[in-house]
């Protein structure tokens, strides 16, 4: 999967403000400069800065320029997220050592699986299992389903995503060593084609204090 020319961008940005390398109140460079040093136009420039400042990593000053905020947050967006790998998006966010497992088999689809997909209970799935860790600390678990005619969400032009505060399921609280009781943040989501097809879902769990905020952008076109 390769990643859009913006995200790409702001996500350099991101790991060089992570790791101390862009100290906070540094200025960025102008957008001309990162235009030319990226081969990119200005329009994409501007893209990733904004995602930056989305994620709290930077602020605009008028007539002055962008800089790195003082206290730079952990907020998650999307859809940008969905646009990278596991291994981009984490490393993004971290400076320390971020370790990405998968785990991929195959599992019959149970009552509540086949109404999602359309299929027969009992039909194969195909299950993802990711784990992700930060120097050894587990910070995110994630159980994907899809059909095994579909692979990634090249087929999806839809993304549903609802989050909520719950307790884990077993799998996830034992990754998280989360203690009896212990809520977690959860964000659901739901890929769907064009002709209203779920061609995945992913349960996602993270401790619930990791992420300052979370952000979900979209484009506002006027319906007819």
């Amino acid at each position: 999967m390769t990643d859009p020319a913006y995200v790409s961008i702001a996500g350099e940005y991101a790991r060089k403000i992570r790791s101390g390398e862009l100290p906070p109140g540094i200025q960025l460079p102008s957008y001309a400069e990162i235009a030319t040093r990226h081969g990119v136009s200005d329009i994409v420039v501007r893209k990733a800065l904004d995602l930056l400042q989305g994620q709290g990593l930077v602020r605009s000053v008028r007539r002055r320029g962008i800089f790195v905020t003082d206290r730079p947050n952990l907020v998650r967006i999307s859809p940008e997220r969905q646009m990278e790998t596991a291994e981009a998006t984490f490393g993004n966010e971290s400076a320390q050592q971020v370790q990405v497992d998968r785990e991929t088999g195959s599992v019959p689809a149970t009552d509540t699986l086949a109404e999602v997909f359309g299929v027969v209970v009992g039909d194969e799935l195909t299950h993802i299992v990711t784990r992700v860790s930060e120097d050894g600390r587990p910070i995110s678990i994630s159980d994907t389903y899809q059909p095994p005619t579909v692979s990634g969400i090249s087929a999806a032009t839809d993304l549903e995503e609802a989050i909520a505060d719950q307790l884990p399921a077993p799998d996830h609280a034992k990754w998280l060593e989360t203690t009896p009781g212990d809520l977690v943040k959860t964000v659901s989501q739901r890929f769907m084609a064009a002709d209203g097809r779920v061609v995945m879902i992913s349960n996602i769990s993270y401790p619930r204090n990791r992420y300052d905020s979370f952000v979900f952008r979209m484009k506002l076109s006027p319906t007819t």
